[in-house]
């Protein structure tokens, strides 16, 4: 008795889309959520990955994302990714420009319905419209190769970091990520002449506190000079910056993760 009274004092209840609950354990050896049961009373779908345990969140600390995926292949095979690590086309990888590294994403086709899960490990893309990147290997499993886009939808997995006795069943417990928490900064321009760079950071600099270029060369040896502004702890003073941007004209603007 004293377990299940002292159980009840280390747990908080959440409200989540749908009417849903979530039960937060606080005291548990890392910042954990109780999955609450879908509408047929069974937990939500859980994915495999490398025999890791992964389900997708319920409420706004989870990251649901809809839009155009693209993929890219042998012109990057081999070289380093944005987290240093070797770029291997048919692993099943990706590129986002704010999910955290190592992240697990499943990646679902809208035109077809078909799955894959990938972890993030590169940044980008940065063609206008677009929102994840998919290495050959997960976008051959889509069935985005042949079409080169496709319109997706996200949903970032939290790792299943063990189980809770509820009633007669044991409820799996994920990790409490916060995927809108973090680092982010805008990325303004790019620009392979310096000087057109420095132009723009003098412009930027009369509106914005904090204006930097960062240099970047890319796989096929040009280098760029990035103009980025503005430093927020979460997505959405990211967003806000995005759209003040946009009033200012600047219309190619994008959010990166630092």
């Amino acid at each position: 008795m004293k377990r299940f009274i002292s159980l009840l004092l280390i747990i908080g209840i959440f409200g989540c889309a749908g009417g849903k609950k979530e039960i937060r354990v606080s005291s548990y050896k890392k910042p954990a959520i109780v999955l609450p049961k879908t509408v047929d009373g069974r937990v939500p779908k859980s994915y495999s990955v490398n025999g890791v345990t992964y389900y997708p969140l319920l409420s706004g600390e989870g990251f649901v994302q809809e839009g155009m995926a693209s993929w890219y292949g042998k012109d990057f095979h081999g070289k380093k990714t944005s987290n240093r690590e070797t770029y291997n086309m048919y692993d099943k990888t990706a590129a986002h420009k704010t999910l955290p590294f190592g992240t697990y994403v499943r990646v679902e086709n809208l035109s077809n319905q078909r799955e894959v899960i990938v972890r993030i490990n590169d940044r980008g893309p940065f063609a206008k419209g677009r929102i994840v990147d998919l290495s050959y290997g997960a976008g051959r499993q889509i069935g985005l190769v042949g079409p080169g886009v496709a319109r997706v939808r996200l949903v970032a997995l939290s790792r299943k970091i063990g189980r809770i006795k509820s009633g007669n069943d044991y409820m799996p417990l994920v990790e409490a990520a916060d995927f809108r928490k973090g680092k982010f900064t805008i990325q303004v321009g790019a620009f392979e002449n310096k000087d057109n760079a420095q132009s723009l950071v003098e412009r930027l600099r009369v509106i914005f506190s904090h204006v930097t270029i960062t240099t970047y060369v890319s796989p096929q040896e040009k280098t760029l000079y990035r103009v980025r502004v503005s430093l927020s702890n979460d997505l959405t003073g990211a967003n806000k910056m995005v759209d003040k941007l946009k009033y200012l004209g600047f219309s190619e603007t994008f959010i990166v993760a630092l």
